[in-house]
């Protein structure tokens, strides 16, 4: 039998453009004379739709579209659909909808499989929505018998993880009912199908690959996997659908961060599949995607950008103009008297490099007004944070008005380190719309700036190669306030993403426990900040956002 993979990028609600979408695909494999497209999880809804799916009318409107998309299979010839929606319970006990994969052919439903695992952790809060399956049945398609899995419905081997999260297996459960009547149903291959919406963070496709060939040469069968791709608010969905035989070797893969239709035929997968990416690839293309679906999923096409000549800036603009073009990114230079005359020449030529608009706006006259009005309340004490920070809100209030004035969308610039350690202001240079980089640690910058500057350079090498600063004071270093990034970063990454105490950090890391000590309270400091931060771009395991929840008014032994 002849499968195509239809890896899309839908839009949460836009039922109307979605369904489009689907039936474009379907027809484009239907030239191709296919038996089953299979689309990913949520497909006709889009993903994550949280609390939408608690209107009645949004999920009245899934079941009408899978009404309209079902009647495309009547006309005779034309493939089945496997498509993931939300639908009413069965049951008037428990949540209100469901999760499922619906199987159309012949103009109807014929067959639905409901999701079993309900994964509630880091993004994930689907036990709050929907209501499990209680069982699972194999299908056919045609007279080729498949198992429809629903993506977590496979997470959760044995054999695979050290520890499952669930007491049952869903996969192991419906090759369990295949061996039960191997005696027919041998006489095909096995097919395991997953329709999934698996969100990216670095590493994760080459994990989804690993655990997807372990079921495989397991059960001894091939096993399909359709995975969303997109972005949706902070989460980017990569794609990377895929097809293994019984060895587990790839024999069908479709694109990284782009929308493709793949075909290939059970009987015929010989073909070696190309190589994935490379994981600073992986990163920067969940980055570009990322930022163009949340630019325009919004309804905008431009943005704004302060430009400060240094390197975080400096990468944030060189993604914006790899995903929504030059002629729709502006940057802004806002210099104060401490910012250095080649901070600006930097900013200056990194425009020209991306054939960016930029204009200037100098802060001197308006820093000075300012501090003329704040003198009889500030006077007798020195300068400070406050007259730091200061310079960084009217930074953030010059690019709202820009943002106000012109309809764009203002990209923020701070990276993983900062915000983990609350360096950075809020109303200044936390002010807009979306984090770009905002999880990505300050060393991993330095790495997609180099790769940003793979063919040419873009980045000037000056912005790369100077010692970081804000700028906000005479001769002022990152460095006078945190430890070196080198330093720094690895001990983020272990209490961050990894809860490790600032004992286990400091041992692991041969560094000094006061030290350890010091950066963990600046975490633990900074929740508020954070909590108040535009959203974040989520490429790690452990991002800030709603997959990181601590509450802000605590006290906290580090």
């Amino acid at each position: 039998m002849k499968i195509a993979l239809a890896q899309i990028n839908p839009t949460v609600g836009d039922f109307t453009g979605n369904t489009r979408k689907i039936l474009e695909y379907a027809a484009r494999a239907a030239e191709q004379e296919v038996g089953l497209v299979v689309f990913p999880e949520l497909a006709v809804c889009g993903y994550p739709p949280a609390d939408f799916l608690e209107k009645t009318a949004f999920v009245e409107r899934a079941v009408r579209a899978v009404e309209e998309i079902a009647a495309w299979t009547s006309e005779p010839g034309r493939p089945a659909l496997l498509v993931g929606s939300v639908m009413p319970a069965a049951s008037h006990v428990g949540k209100r909808v469901s999760n499922v994969a619906v199987l159309l052919s012949g103009g109807k439903t014929v067959f639905v499989q409901q999701k079993m695992l309900l994964p509630f952790y880091d993004v994930f809060d689907e036990q709050r929505y929907f209501e499990p399956a209680t069982s699972q049945c194999l299908t056919f398609v045609g007279d080729q018998p498949v198992a429809i899995t629903i993506c977590e419905d496979a997470w959760n081997d044995k054999d695979f993880w050290p520890r499952q999260l669930y007491p049952i297996d869903p996969v192991n459960a419906l090759m369990q009912q295949w061996l039960a009547d191997a005696t027919r149903l041998d006489r095909h291959p096995r097919l395991i199908l997953n329709i999934s919406a698996s969100p990216f963070s670095q590493g994760k496709p080459a994990v989804r690959q690993r655990m997807l060939a372990a079921i495989a040469q397991r059960h001894r069968a091939f096993v399909l996997l359709v995975n969303q791709v997109g972005g949706n608010d902070g989460l980017v969905f990569d794609g990377s659908s895929l097809l293994l035989d019984p060895t587990g070797a790839v024999v069908a893969r479709a694109g990284c961060f782009t929308e493709d239709l793949v075909v290939f035929d059970l009987a015929a997968t010989t073909e070696a599949a190309p190589a994935p990416c490379g994981e600073i690839v992986e990163v920067w293309q969940a980055l570009v995607l990322g930022t163009r679906d949340y630019v325009r999923k919004c309804g905008f096409t431009k943005v704004l950008i302060g430009l400060s000549g240094g390197i975080d800036s400096a990468l944030v603009a060189a993604i914006a103009v790899e995903a929504l073009g030059a002629e729709n990114v502006v940057g802004i230079g806002m210099p104060s008297e401490y910012s250095s005359l080649g901070s600006i020449d930097d900013a200056r030529k990194l425009a020209h490099n991306l054939g960016i608009r930029f204009e200037l706006l100098p802060i001197h006259d308006v820093f000075a007004q300012f501090q003329k009005v704040l003198e009889p309340l500030f006077a007798g004490t020195p300068f400070g944070l406050a007259e730091e920070n200061l310079q960084s809100r009217i930074r953030g209030s010059l690019l709202m008005a820009m943002s106000n004035k012109f309809g764009a969308l203002v990209l923020t610039t701070g990276n993983k380190s900062e915000m983990s350690v609350g360096y950075c202001t809020l109303y200044g240079d936390m002010v807009g719309a979306l984090a770009v980089i905002g999880d990505v640690y300050k060393t991993r910058v330095y790495q997609l700036a180099r790769y940003a500057n793979r063919s040419a350079e873009i980045i000037p090498r000056n912005t790369i190669e100077k010692p970081p600063s804000a700028e906000l004071r005479p001769d002022q270093r990152d460095t006078d306030s945190l430890p070196p990034y080198e330093v720094l970063d690895p001990i983020l990454m272990e209490y961050v993403e990894h809860f490790l105490s600032a004992e286990q950090i400091a041992r692991q890391q041969n560094l000094d426990l006061t030290l350890v000590r010091s950066v963990l309270k600046l975490v633990e400091q900074s929740e508020y900040k954070r909590q108040q931060a535009a959203p974040v771009l989520k490429v790690t395991q452990k991002s800030f956002g709603i997959g990181r929840r601590f509450p802000i008014a605590v006290k906290v032994q580090v």
